[in-house]
């Protein structure tokens, strides 16, 4: 059981503490507290009492300083993407808001490494470097809004993580601030450290639990210079998951490989018209995929060799995308899904991943789930990781329905998950959401191992309450 705290409630000595400590920067007027009492996780709102928005390490540490003392809660935003209600502030207080905190500090092409702060969006740090010869490969879907601290906080991948990792494997090093205002680097500017705990992978993917984030370090590799998309198209949905185990056993290396069921792409052209395209009645999936190389030949090599391996499969016609318009179309349709389903219904992401053979029955799991329990699902995502999103949308489903028959389904799904070899989530993180379900996955001994790791950093409790370990 996570501990009973009782949280002050601000106080005027309090907002004019923050006041004097950041000059036009506090806000509580009713628009700002509203924008920050929800993010992109269902429908919640839970507004904070106040909004700060820093613009140095000091001042956070000054910040932290003080709601430890004064044991009010403090909560971390980013851009607000989340999917999993981690910058929610359920116990009100105090909203740190990282938007100001928005430079690139350092672009070092001697070393492949850039020095960021976390209100940079992830788009316009990947840009950066690229001008530079460099690439930043993890790309969250919401890459043109999200910041890379949020990324960070929840171990984030997108598309291309199949072949270049997820956030995990870019991050050198990290400037935080702990809950009683300490600043400190968690390690060192270097490819290898075996120099103590690693404590800058404990951070990621900590969902602001454990301290705040005010510099990062990004390792970076050179720029690939030329890519082949092709969308793939199956008359069946199993099919289409079993392809991409076929298309890695044959020893082709994708950059990404993703999975759309029909709804999927229906519901991202009814958002993007602009974008839409004919989809046969006989097809049920499709599969996006891209394959990048610095050498032409080979690039040609490697798409036709996958070409080979879909022959085997009752596909209809592949699309080479011929543009970069059309790649940019493409792309827009997969990244574009998640929006597109919340602006038709109410509805619930799950963010399940299982080894990538394992697909083609987590696919059918969730199918029979939906006809038991009485739901609609769309499914889609990375493939190519095993990593497949799962929207519950609400439609006709009863209030009733939706709120007491659905969490069984939820919950079978993840024992299925598990059962398999997965997990509950692959890169949305737990947050408030998925707290409830943290057991079928983790066994007493490591819920209790994490929440000792929480104590320690955080013996008052005040960093973001309320989330990962269940209530």
């Amino acid at each position: 059981m996570e501990p009973a705290i009782s949280f002050k409630k601000l106080s005027p000595e309090d907002l004019t503490f923050f006041e004097q400590l950041l000059p036009g920067a506090v806000f509580a007027d009713e628009d700002q507290i509203r924008l920050c009492a929800s993010d992109h996780t269902e429908d919640f709102c839970f507004p904070p009492e106040v909004v700060l928005q820093p613009t140095e390490t000091a001042q956070i540490s000054a910040i932290l300083k003080y709601c430890n003392e004064h044991l009010l809660p403090v909560t971390v935003r980013g851009a607000g993407t989340g999917l999993s209600g981690g910058a929610l502030p359920v116990h009100g207080g105090v909203l740190l808001d990282m938007r100001r905190m928005n430079r690139i500090l350092r672009i070092d092409t001697e070393n492949f490494q850039v020095t960021a702060e976390p209100g940079v969006i992830t788009q316009v740090l990947q840009e950066a470097v690229r001008a530079k010869g460099l690439f930043y490969p993890p790309d969250p879907a919401s890459r043109g809004s999200c910041f890379i601290g949020g990324n960070i906080a929840e171990n984030s991948g997108g598309p291309r993580a199949v072949k270049y990792g997820v956030v995990k494997d870019y991050v050198l090093n990290l400037e935080i601030v702990l809950p009683d205002g300490t600043v400190m680097w968690t390690g060192a500017n270097v490819l290898k450290n075996a120099t103590g705990y690693n404590l800058t992978q404990l951070i990621v993917g900590s969902e602001g639990t454990l301290a705040v984030v005010t510099k990062i370090v990004l390792r970076l590799i050179p720029a690939v210079t030329q890519d082949i998309l092709l969308l793939a198209p199956f008359k069946s949905s199993y099919d289409a998951c079993r392809a991409v185990n076929d298309i890695l056993l044959a020893g082709h290396n994708p950059s990404a490989l993703e999975f759309m069921e029909r709804d999927a792409l229906l519901f991202a052209m009814q958002y993007n018209p602009a974008a839409a395209f004919d989809l046969p009645q006989d097809i049920e999936a499709h599969l996006l995929i891209e394959v990048d190389d610095q050498d032409a030949e080979q690039l040609f090599k490697t798409a036709e060799g996958i070409m080979a391996v879909l022959e085997k499969y009752e596909t209809g016609e592949v699309l080479l995308a011929e543009s970069a318009a059309q790649k940019e179309q493409l792309w827009m349709l997969r990244r574009k899904v998640g929006e597109a389903v919340k602006s038709h219904s109410i509805y619930k992401e799950e963010d399940t991943v299982v080894p990538r053979a394992c697909l083609p029955q987590l696919l059918a799991t969730v199918k029979k789930l939906g006809r038991q329990y009485g739901f609609r699902s769309v499914c889609y995502g990375h493939a190519g990781d095993g990593n497949l999103h799962v929207n519950i949308v609400k439609e006709n489903m009863s209030d009733t329905a939706w709120k007491e028959e659905l969490p069984k389904a939820i919950r079978e799904l993840f024992a299925a998950v598990v059962a398999m070899g997965g997990t509950i989530s692959g890169e949305h993180g737990i947050g408030l959401v998925q707290k409830e379900y943290l057991g079928i996955a983790l066994p007493e001994a490591a819920l209790q191992l994490m929440k000792s790791i929480k104590q320690v950093f955080d013996p008052r409790g005040i960093l973001n309450p309320g989330k990962i370990f269940p209530a």
